[in-house]
């Protein structure tokens, strides 16, 4: 029977039986499975009755041991406020990693840039502290004590010692500098978040965040931070999984093995290849290369498209998934071994080694200027955007695109990813079949446009013929069974299976949807612009979660696999609140989607960016009103993104925040309508 604790304080006066004693004295030397064997067959009615008591025993046995150990840190100062959201100042929790006055801590606990800070030491004493370094892929921070007091350190449990299973009991010291506070549950999964920590079902929240997991003996398992599922987003990403029975910790000995590096004040980040991996189920395909970006360490040691890595440092990977777990704990700055295979008819084995970075240069994609029609054979040319390199070069609607360079291009995804591999600024050649004459044209691929184009010619060149069988067009619903949350959208009247559609995730305010308000705000631009409109609805009437986005993500993988859907053309749309939730799934799930669309909002406080992926375009459009509140970091939000190469396109609102009208929803349309440009 588990113990669910969070706040309760360890209570010393209590009394217990000599077995229970016996059981507490043992415990560094036996399992708790064991002492409870030998309780069963020497004493069986103890065993049966008093099965509970003995549990709490020995937890708090172990609580006790490890808690001189858990130290209390205040923090002072610094930012009352991050973004939007107010920084909460009280006192956090921090683990001794080192006798001579090294503490870690989850750096959640220090996102408001303290001025000062102060540690509870076991004496009783308090002790200023200062940052040494940060662990920017645990999103851990190191501190260093003002203390000559020699700190107890504990006893790390070994990665091959941890089970899923075990016991695992979370402790913090925040409430009262001389207790902790404590919960419990077991470990539920190992090796999460890419292979950089346990997950546990232990209650896990800002009481406890940079304190131990631990042990029934006392051992620590791992640090607890809050992590996203999906790794990264800064600071504060994994925080929205408080109390829900999902909390993470980063084994204590894979902090030890980085402590020499920290103490010497040297921040560890997320080592970085480079590389793009051939869409597909990330558990059963290959880990082969749609795109290695130019400038890259990949790209540097000779990997290019097609390549699939079958080995890294002697560990055989066979799908994606493994290629991500060898890589996920690694840091920037380590060198790894790679092997590969290239090659299909003749598959060559080669072997090289690549240095890990923290960043990349930031990708720019490449742009032609071509719409293409979506429908019959190859690519041909829908529309050709005006001064861009394809009218430069004399390329016209009807055009179709035979090849790049020497090779024959089949359909737009090709197409697509043989730009993603051409080096910046570097001239192509495109061959162009013009009824029946062939052209060969030199251009040099410029950026995405932000501009929203005028009015655009059909996207097919012929109608599909009727259905043999009507669909269901109007509002649907998609239920999900396992959810509580409810969800429709609305399937055009003109849908028809043979003909790719977009899809549109339109988040709004927290609380069921006025369903006719729903359909005729969006039905036109839905028929116009072959889109499915995918309302799915927060289950609270007053917010939303931000781990809902998984939700989000389940029913926008449902209209995939039940329509026929274009996977260039998916967007989501917010205002306001749904426009920060739109950020939060549009960063989580860069898989799936092409556009976030937020009006009058910006992410979450700490949401980290995404990088811009070679093989998944990400395109922005922002709805700024001048006298928002957060129009100041919107604009902050539009430079950095900038910055970093994509592509954002601004619909000014006037002076005060509203959401889009229907002339700038007219003109979302058409600016959907070209998600698949090349």
């Amino acid at each position: 029977m588990l113990m669910h604790r969070q706040s309760e304080p360890i209570d010393s006066q209590y009394s217990v039986l000599n077995t229970q004693y016996f059981l507490r004295s043992r415990l560094n030397r036996m399992s708790l499975s064991t002492v409870l064997l030998l309780l069963f067959f020497c004493c069986p009615a103890l065993a049966q009755n008093d099965l509970q008591s003995q549990e709490e025993v020995a937890i708090r046995a172990a609580v006790e041991k490890v808690a001189p150990s858990v130290v209390r840190i205040e923090t002072i100062g610094g930012l009352e406020r991050v973004g939007r959201v107010l920084v909460n100042t009280g006192p956090t929790t921090g683990l001794v990693v080192s006798e001579d006055g090294y503490v870690i801590s989850s750096a959640f606990n220090f996102i408001q840039q303290p001025t000062s800070i102060l540690v509870t030491l076991p004496s009783g004493a308090r002790a200023a502290a200062k940052i040494v370094a940060r662990d920017e892929s645990r999103m851990l921070v190191l501190l260093k004590v003002s203390t000559s007091e020699t700190l107890p350190v504990p006893t790390a449990v070994p990665r091959a010692d941890m089970t899923v299973g075990q016991w695992g009991v979370a402790v913090g010291r925040t409430y009262d500098p001389a207790e902790v506070n404590v919960s419990v549950g077991v470990i539920s999964a190992t090796n999460r978040i890419w292979s950089t920590a346990i997950q546990t079902d232990a209650k896990i929240s800002p009481a406890n965040y940079g304190g131990p997991l631990i042990d029934v003996q006392s051992r620590v398992l791992g640090v607890l931070v809050p992590l996203s599922p999906q790794k990264g987003g800064g600071e504060v990403a994994g925080a929205e999984w408080y109390d829900s029975g999902i909390g993470f910790a980063v084994p204590l000995t894979d902090i030890l093995e980085q402590l020499p590096t920290l103490k010497q004040g040297k921040d560890l980040h997320p080592g970085v290849m480079g590389i793009s991996l051939k869409p597909g189920d990330t558990y059963a395909t290959p880990a082969e290369l749609a795109a290695a970006q130019a400038g890259s360490p990949a790209y540097k040691a000779g990997l290019r498209k097609g390549d699939t890595i079958v080995e890294i440092d002697g560990t055989k990977i066979e799908r994606q998934s493994q290629l991500k777990h060898a890589l996920g704990p690694r840091y920037a700055g380590d060198k790894v071994h790679l092997v590969y295979i290239r090659g299909k008819e003749k598959p060559a084995r080669r072997e090289i080694d690549v240095e890990l970075t923290d960043k990349l240069i930031p990708y720019e994609h490449p742009f032609l200027g071509v719409l293409p029609l979506r429908d019959g054979e190859g690519v041909r040319v829908r529309f050709v955007y005006p001064d861009s390199p394809a009218a430069k070069a004399g390329i016209k609607p009807g055009d179709r695109i035979a090849a790049l360079g020497d090779e024959a291009i089949k359909d737009a995804e090709q197409l697509r990813t043989l730009l993603a591999n051409v080096e910046p600024k570097a001239k192509i050649t495109l061959k162009i079949a013009r009824g029946s004459e062939s052209l060969s044209l030199e251009l040099t691929p410029g950026k995405l446009p932000t501009d929203i184009p005028g009015e655009l010619p059909a996207a097919t060149g012929e109608p599909p013929p009727p259905p043999n069988e009507k669909p269901a067009t109007g509002i649907v619903e998609i239920k999900l069974p396992e959810a509580k949350n409810e969800c429709i959208a609305y399937v055009p009247e003109n849908y028809h299976a043979k003909t790719p559609h977009g899809v549109l995730v339109v988040l709004s305010g927290p609380g069921k949807i006025d369903r006719e308000k729903f359909e005729s705000r969006w039905k036109t631009i839905a028929n116009d612009r072959q889109l499915i409109i995918l309302a799915p609805m927060s289950e609270s009437t007053d917010k939303w979660q931000a781990t809902e986005t998984e939700f989000i993500r389940k029913t926008l993988d449902d209209v995939v696999s039940n329509f026929n859907i274009d996977p260039t053309r998916i967007s989501v749309y917010g205002y306001q609140s749904g426009g920060s939730m739109a950020y939060l799934a549009g960063f989580e799930h860069t898989d799936r989607i092409r556009a976030i669309i937020a009006v009058d909002s910006v992410p979450p406080s700490g949401t980290r960016l995404p990088d811009a992926d070679p093989i998944r375009p990400l395109a922005f459009v922002f709805g700024q009103a001048e006298k928002s509140t957060v129009a100041p970091l919107m604009k902050t939000l539009t430079s950095a993104l900038e910055s970093m190469k994509f592509p954002v396109t601004k619909i000014p609102l006037g002076e005060k925040p509203r959401d889009l009208n229907d002339d700038e929803l007219t003109q979302l349309g058409r600016w959907l309508d070209t998600l698949d440009r090349i």
